[in-house]
């Protein structure tokens, strides 16, 4: 799988999102090998979208068309301050329900010192996360070469993901927290998006 995060700050947010249903309705059936994009704005107007693909070359196929090149730049138009792109092909995908149903994502994103025990930390007892927060539905997690990550998590409703970001978690749950916090180069930055634009060929 292939991701491409782009960042940005929104001018119009009615416009983008208005922006990413056309997409969807005019660009999506002709997107070969585009397996859904996860979007939205922070209450600050800070834009972030994750695109899965099934491969880079499939991307790229798709970046070069004429008419993705005439969408992104009249969507790119809503963009101000330039757009930041990160593209990666290690991508970890932990689903245990349907991402499109979520009601709250929260985005984190960073740099991490050691990214291979990042990698096997958060692969670490799937079932045991799945009974302890059962708001979540699964996540997306994202690595590039520099260790700069980016975690995706889709939650039933922000309520309930507040409400278990209130549980006191067992100890080997927490043991694992902790050790990943310690593994953070930088502070992580924190996207949530309230109001999730969610998109998939299942969708269309």
């Amino acid at each position: 799988m292939f991701v491409q995060v782009i960042e940005g700050q929104l001018t119009d947010v009615a416009q983008a999102h208005a922006a990413m249903d056309r997409w969807m309705a005019e660009l999506a059936p002709e997107a070969s090998g585009w397996l859904g994009t996860t979007a939205g704005v922070t209450a600050d107007g800070r834009f972030i979208a994750l695109a899965r693909f099934e491969s880079a070359e499939a991307a790229r196929h798709n970046s070069e068309s004429p008419a993705q090149d005439k969408w992104w730049h009249e969507f790119s138009s809503l963009l101000s301050g330039g757009t930041t792109f990160r593209d990666t092909e290690d991508v970890t995908l932990d689903l245990v329900g349907d991402p499109d149903a979520a009601g709250f994502v929260q985005i984190i994103r960073g740099r991490a010192t050691d990214p291979d025990r990042v990698r096997a930390l958060m692969a670490q007892h799937p079932e045991r996360w799945e009974s302890f927060r059962p708001d979540l539905l699964g996540s997306v997690f994202v690595l590039s070469d520099d260790g700069g990550f980016t975690s995706t998590f889709y939650f039933t409703s922000e309520a309930e993901a507040r409400e278990g970001e209130r549980k006191e978690a067992p100890e080997d749950l927490k043991a694992e927290v902790d050790e990943l916090n310690t593994l953070d180069a930088v502070p992580p930055e924190y996207f949530d998006l309230s109001t999730p634009w969610l998109y998939s060929p299942a969708s269309t």
